[in-house]
């Protein structure tokens, strides 16, 4: 982010919703719309062009996803946050977005202050997942039997489970420096090593597997 405005792009194959959606950040002034897309072929050139701090991707587009825009977008390395927002909120849809590298999930029937503060989440490294979705997950992972080897949170140091713990709160690496008295780099680090120790692929993931595993509940 530059100056603190966030600089966000819209990928849906709606115009009506796209120009609500800009409508709504533009409504923000922290916000600045730097472009739209109208499928998922679309949204890749968008980001390569203007690589905006957020884009908010619709899973279902013509020439390509919404997933398959996330999964090109990863594997090209480029360094946008992706917030997925769809219709279609179901728990699958969640699952392929968090696999697939979604630094958050949100339905378009959230409220306009909703999408606002889910961009300034995404965009300060939080982990956004619509409450209602979030809910059904966790639910059907406390179901699950425990998780074995790399996503065994048994395995995490003292210090990574605090930021873990944290992190399952949905607290911002800047907000985990300040809560645990270290600096925004260390927690990036304790954060990496987080991911590699459970086996997930983002801060998304591993929060959950934290929460299901009961941290966000503990005592800090």
């Amino acid at each position: 982010m530059t100056d603190d405005v966030i600089r966000v792009a819209i990928a849906d194959d709606e115009p009506l919703v796209r120009t609500g959606v800009r409508a709504i950040l533009e409504s923000a002034p922290q916000m600045q719309v730097v472009g739209e897309a109208g499928s998922g072929r679309e949204a890749i050139e968008l980001v390569e062009a203007h690589r905006p701090d957020v884009i908010l991707l619709d899973i279902e587009m013509p020439r390509l996803g919404g997933i398959g825009a996330l999964e090109e977008i990863r594997r090209r390395d480029l360094k946008t946050l992706v917030l997925i927002l769809t219709t279609f909120g179901t728990e699958e849809n969640l699952r392929r977005s968090l696999t697939a590298g979604a630094d958050g999930f949100l339905i378009k029937a959230s409220a306009p202050a909703e999408i606002i503060a889910a961009v300034e989440a995404t965009a300060a490294g939080g982990m956004v997942i619509a409450p209602r979705i979030a809910r059904h997950l966790v639910d059907s992972l406390r179901s699950q039997p425990r998780p074995q080897g790399r996503s065994d949170i048994s395995a995490l140091s003292p210090r990574e489970t605090d930021v873990l713990r944290l992190l399952s709160r949905g607290l911002s690496n800047a907000e985990i420096a300040v809560r645990l008295h270290l600096t925004e780099g260390t927690v990036k680090g304790y954060v990496s090593a987080i991911l590699l120790s459970l086996g997930a692929s983002n801060r998304v993931q591993a929060a959950l597997i934290g929460y299901a595993a009961g941290l966000a509940r503990a005592a800090s």
